[in-house]
């Protein structure tokens, strides 16, 4: 369900990066705008709000961006999900496949307890691999993975069918 925003024009396309023949949606321009920035903000919190989380778990990079201010609202602790070797404690590991190979990703073994309510957060839904392996490292936990939210989705790439039996909200969709 896509709601919408007056700011949405805000995302630009950039042809041929990181690749020849990816156009890469820029969401800078967005950040770079303080009110569309707390828009943003609000709109990727309101659907959680009465949803008793305990963690938002937000995914490397640009997932910490709009994780760390969404858990401030809720009232939840932050939980970064990184690349390996990043992250300085003990952490449970996940690796997953991508178009052109594999990626691991690590969470601290103390980030989430048994039985905590979490919600993954990222910049962007494409393919759905990353959340996926982040919910995993979630559940390993004993995390209870009550939703998935973005601020883009690009409905052509299906990310969404990766994630089929999870709540996930997305603001706009491309």
């Amino acid at each position: 369900m896509s709601e919408s925003v007056w700011w949405h024009s805000l995302v630009r396309d950039i042809p041929d990066f990181p690749q020849p023949g990816i156009i890469f949606k820029d969401i800078t321009p967005v950040l770079a705008d303080p009110a569309a920035f707390r828009e943003a903000i609000r709109a990727m919190t309101d659907p959680w709000r009465q949803r008793g989380i305990d963690r938002v778990v937000g995914v490397e990079s640009r997932g910490f961006i709009f994780g760390a201010p969404i858990a401030l609202e809720l009232g939840a602790g932050f939980v970064p999900v990184r690349k390996v070797g990043k992250l300085p404690h003990e952490t449970i590991a996940q690796e997953y496949t991508l178009e052109y190979g594999t990626a691991t990703l690590e969470i601290h073994k103390d980030g989430i307890r048994r039985g905590e309510r979490v919600l993954i957060v990222d910049d962007l839904l494409a393919t759905g691999g990353t959340i996926n392996a982040t919910a995993q490292l979630v559940e390993l936990l004993g995390g209870h993975v009550v939703g998935i939210g973005f601020l883009v989705e690009l409905d052509f790439l299906s990310g969404r069918q990766r994630l089929k039996g999870r709540e996930v909200v997305s603001i706009i969709h491309f």
